[in-house]
């Protein structure tokens, strides 16, 4: 039996700016071309897949594929099929001329390049995992669904908290979206900012431990997402239209497009929804919390040479929604309500220097804008509030591969102008009243029940970051190293610098199946923008409480970026030829830790800053590949932070807690002694599917609330069955959700239905928290989606 296998670097072609590619040319013995030959590159860990067929002329094309080791599995009738594995860790393409032998002349021929178990990642060197979009869209049934975290939250490492704010390896927030080479910092959650449409999402990468040098400002995780495209569609039109509904009064329409000409690619995506049940309520009745969200999302891939590609991408948000109310706001008709928008251009340009080596050039600019609007009704506190964030950068990435060496260097910049408007006063008598616990003197001169009059704050400044990088993967056999070097230079209200060096390194062993891992990375985490004029001003310290500015020695401390030390220690394991294991210990600390504060259960919040944050975690994940049409999932989740006062920044009015909370170290609301997530698929040969996944926590830190207190409050009172106050530290009861969705899918249309919550399980996500609020988890909904497509 006799195989040929031709590399030819010369002419591919070239995809930017996150995702490899894969061309060549498929020919029989004596030379001729191959066509409709079928090809599948695959990823059994990450579920990619890709199929594709060969043309006329025997040539293939694969694009959008994310960095990985895969496995290339070629089919024609009449010939033997070719299994190959591949490693496509970076842009710079490569092209195959494969020779299929005659089927007479054997079998399956299998060509092994480099030491790889399909049930482990032998080259990574931290936490890292994938999710693609059928995964995305079989977890996303519901049309309610307003973003990505949906689909992050089934891998370890993440708390679930409300609106879609997730908590990632004890940290607040601090994630840095990357999509197609746009890096997105700004806090997505649905009640502050618009989240990434998960209908555009090609795959998902995401980074949890050993995050690579040219990443920085937010860097708790990082989530590398590849948006949908259409060069390699093979027709000038395709799409989809869908349509989904559920219990809770919410409709949905999406219409999706994509195609090819010539060497132009596009891809195009427009939905809407519109529901009762915006945001998670705060109450048990789920009083006033309607809203509309519209998205839009386009994007280009022009190649005029085959040393030159472009991209274009255009996205854009809209939503506008009620503010949940409790039974006394209810009552007293408050119809507070907020709007987001958000508009992003990227221009992306990867330029071929050599057969081993490319240059990456994206322009971006984002814009995100809020509004909150008052009502006559508010109590206990009036506000309104119109803040927008700028965000424009230049990223420069040259990548190139030696021989063991895949290196990269890049000179970043970044600029992001920030104004704010924002006025509040208290409406309530019984709030702040003289003599009361919490009492703010300073407050009386904005009591307008008392005479008073509004506070009123408005500013605008604009600051910058500027980095450099470079980092290089080094493979010595069973041996695998990850060196970077960063350097950061922040100006804005604080200006700082460091340098940050990351370093992981992995074993593996082959004969076992076992990959060793550990890393160290220093990270320089820059403050939220957002808001953050006001939390860092000094017309603000009539809002401090007496206490906070007592343990600053000053009405103000402006927020410093986060200097942070991370460790990690892991292991993937092969368990038979379908079990895979992957388990990590991880060890945090960190100086001028990075929060926010909620204000008043509004999609309001506020950065602030504790002197400190020490957190140490566990996780472990299963995976089951496909056997017999079942998989599955386990993922283990365990996180301890402690944190360290004074605060800085943040807006603590009507928050007593802060007094309790500002005397030593406490457990933060980050913290959660167990997270569980299993998720089981079957999937049948006809199209039909079936997924049933469940999440427990065992509850998120609370505020430190007195019972009779709140006994005594009718607002909150009802909630009390749902948090142990009395715990040390207070906590939300453990909870466990199961959704159950079953589908079809056919050439031609798709049919979905989930019942989400199906145990109908009252539960609290938070309760009273300086820094998320109260929030309930949404109730037992049954929803459906249709698609066709075209």
């Amino acid at each position: 039996m006799k195989w040929l296998l031709l590399i030819n670097w010369f002419s591919p072609p070239l995809f930017p700016q996150s995702t490899a590619s894969l061309s060549g040319r498929l020919l029989d013995p004596s030379g001729a071309a191959i066509p409709q030959a079928s090809l599948t590159l695959s990823n059994p860990l990450s579920r990619f897949s890709q199929t594709i067929r060969s043309s006329t002329s025997g040539s293939f094309l694969l694009t959008n594929i994310p960095f990985g080791n895969y496995t290339l599995t070629v089919d024609k009738s009449g010939f033997a099929t070719l299994s190959r594995r591949l490693a496509l860790p970076s842009n710079i393409p490569l092209s195959l001329d494969l020779t299929l032998p005659l089927a007479s002349a054997g079998n399956t021929l299998t060509v092994v390049d480099f030491e790889n178990d399909a049930l482990v990642h032998p080259h990574d060197t931290g936490s890292r995992a994938g999710i693609n979009r059928q995964d995305i869209d079989r977890l996303s049934l519901s049309p309610a669904t307003r973003g990505l975290e949906t689909a992050l939250l089934t891998f370890p490492g993440f708390a679930q908290n409300a609106n879609g704010a997730i908590h990632p390896r004890g940290a607040h927030n601090q994630m840095t979206f990357v999509v197609d080479g746009m890096p997105i910092t700004d806090q997505l959650t649905g009640a502050f900012a618009n989240a990434v449409d998960p209908a555009i999402v090609q795959t998902v990468e995401l980074f949890t431990g050993n995050i690579p040098a040219e990443y920085g400002s937010k860097v708790a995780a990082v989530a590398n997402v590849i948006t949908r495209g259409g060069l390699g569609a093979g027709r000038i039109l395709g799409g989809s239209f869908t349509l989904g509904a559920d219990s809770r009064d919410t409709l949905s329409t999406q219409a999706q497009f994509s195609g090819e000409k010539g060497r132009l690619g596009y891809s195009a995506s427009l939905s809407a929804m519109k529901t009762n049940r915006y945001l998670d309520p705060v109450s048990l009745g789920n009083l006033h919390n309607g809203g509309n969200l519209e998205r839009a999302f386009s994007r280009f891939d022009y190649q005029p040479s085959d040393r030159d590609i472009f991209r274009l991408n255009l996205m854009a948000g809209n939503s506008s929604f009620q503010l949940a109310n409790l039974p006394s706001q209810q009552a007293n008709g408050m119809d507070q309500r907020q709007g987001l928008r958000d508009f992003s251009v990227m221009l992306g340009w990867v330029r071929t220097l050599t057969p081993r080596a490319t240059w990456d050039f994206t322009a971006s600019l984002r814009t995100a804008a809020a509004i909150l609007i008052p009502s006559a009704g508010d109590i206990p506190v009036t506000a309104a509030q119109t803040r927008r964030l700028t965000t424009a950068t230049l990223w420069n990435r040259l990548n190139t591969v030696r021989g063991r060496h895949a290196v990269k260097a890049g000179v970043d910049l970044q600029f992001f102008p920030v104004s704010e408007r924002f006025s509040f006063a208290i409406t309530n008598p019984s709030f702040n009243a003289p003599g009361s616990a919490g009492f703010i003197e300073t407050l009386l001169a904005h009591d307008l029940s008392r005479g008073g009059a509004p506070f009123h704050f408005r500013d605008a400044a604009a600051g910058g970051l500027y980095s450099a990088f470079l980092q290089d993967n080094i493979s010595l056999g069973r041996w695998n190293i990850a060196l970077g070097l960063r350097y950061d230079l922040y100006r804005f209200l604080t200006s700082g610098n460091q340098f940050q060096p990351r370093a992981g390194i992995s074993y593996y062993l082959r004969e076992t199946g076992t990959v060793l891992r550990a890393s160290y990375n220093r990270a320089y985490q820059t403050p939220p923008n957002e808001n953050l004029l006001l939390a860092s001003s000094e017309h603000s310290s009539v809002l401090v409480a007496p206490n906070v500015r007592a343990s600053l020695g000053q009405a103000v401390v402006r927020i410093r970026p986060e200097r942070q030390n991370f460790y990690e220690v892991g292991l993937q394991q092969a368990l038979g030829s379908h079990l895979g294991a992957d388990a990590s210990f991880y060890h945090k600390d960190a100086r001028d830790q990075q929060d926010n504060n909620n204000f008043f259960n509004t999609g309001i919040v506020f950065p602030m800053s504790l002197a400190a944050i020490r957190v140490n975690g566990a996780e472990a994940r299963l995976m089951l590949l496909p056997v017999h049409g079942f998989s599955a999932t386990l993922g283990v989740t365990h996180a301890r932070a402690t944190s360290t006062p004074p605060f800085t920044g943040g807006l603590f009015i009507g928050n007593p807690g802060v007094i309790l909370l500002g005397s030593g170290p406490f457990v933060i609301d980050h913290d959660q002694k167990l997270g569980v997530q299993t998720i089981l698929e079957y999937s049948a040969r006809r199209g039909l599917f079936t997924t049933v996944s469940t999440r427990y926590d065992s509850g998120l830190v609370t505020n430190p609330s007195d019972p009779a207190v709140v006994a005594s409050d009718p607002d909150y009172s009802p909630l009390l069955p749902y948090v142990n106050l009395t715990s040390n530290p207070p906590r939300t009861r453990p909870r466990a959700i199961t959704n159950v969705g079953v589908g079809y899918k056919g050439e031609r249309w798709e049919a979905g239905f989930q019942v989400s919550n199906i145990t109908n399980k009252t539960a609290l996500y938070n309760f009273q928290s300086l820094f998320v609020g109260t929030r309930l988890v949404a109730p037992r909904t049954a929803a459906m989606r249709l698609r066709w497509f075209f």
